[in-house]
């Protein structure tokens, strides 16, 4: 299966390709000899936004429909300094304009409040502020296309523990037909944020055929596979345990017999 890829309207060229990552920064050290969480991180792609290295941003809301985001970069390598503020707030009510207002920091913009604007739009869309309150739409650096009968599922990046960690509205988008911009939408409260860098995935998408499931209880002969398999398996388990040089007792058993299962005849 082949998802063909594509850059954000934007802003294109800019930002990280999509990869897929089984490993989490703050997971706990044990969390690498256990197969299948990192197959669970490792679940599709992590996508970054459209933005250089030497690029960054921060999104907060205020509450009340106000947002405010910062568009920081970083010239000398050492310090990131901010060249923009756009202040974004919406009608009481839905009736009504959203305003959108840009304070420069320096009194000699570098760039134009139109050019501002299309970076900040280029960030977010706008349109999906406060929907519901607090939300906020991230746009990707790259968008997917699907073979026919594929989707795309846009979540929040699995096996993050830090806290807080704001929740995510997760969305399945026909992307065999429908040309779809990636946007990952946050829900924050009042007072919350989210930092976005060069190098900092915003979302994960993994992509899944459209096909109906069907459920059907197994048959006593199917249990009784299940059940000899089962006993199997504890028996290779508790008979292949390793020492870590940390003290942890692990067994690579499920790892070793996933590997042989899903390496080809040419290895």
């Amino acid at each position: 299966m082949e998802v063909r890829l594509y850059s954000n309207s934007s802003r294109p060229g800019v930002g990280l390709k999509p990869r897929r990552e089984s490993q989490r920064p703050l997971l706990p050290q044990h969390a690498r000899h256990c197969p299948v969480l990192e197959a669970g991180s490792a679940l599709g792609l992590l996508v970054y936004p459209p933005l250089e290295p030497n690029e960054s941003f921060h999104i907060e809301y205020e509450g009340e429909g106000r947002y405010q985001l910062t568009y920081f970069f970083n010239t000398e390598g050492a310090k990131w300094e901010p060249v923009f503020t756009v202040a974004i707030v919406l009608p009481i009510g839905s009736i009504g304009m959203m305003k959108e207002e840009v304070y420069f920091a320096n009194k000699t913009p570098p760039i134009s409040r139109d050019t501002a604007l299309g970076v900040m739009r280029a960030l977010v869309v706008p349109e999906d502020l406060g929907t519901p309150p607090g939300a906020i739409s991230l746009r990707g650096a790259t968008n997917f296309k699907t073979p026919a009968g594929w989707d795309t599922v846009y979540t929040a990046i699995f096996n993050m523990i830090e806290r807080p960690v704001a929740p995510m509205l997760v969305v399945r988008v026909e992307t065999d037909w429908y040309a779809h911009e990636t946007e990952f939408r946050y829900v924050l409260q009042p007072g919350e944020g989210i930092h976005g860098a060069h190098n900092m995935p915003i979302g994960q998408a993994f992509f899944v055929p459209r096909e109906e499931v069907r459920l059907a209880e197994c048959t006593p002969e199917e249990l009784a596979a299940i059940q000899t398999s089962r006993e199997e398996f504890f028996h290779h388990k508790a008979s292949s345990k390793i020492m870590t040089p940390y003290g942890l007792e692990y067994s690579p058993h499920y790892l070793r017999e996933s590997r042989s299962r899903n390496t080809g005849p040419d290895g």
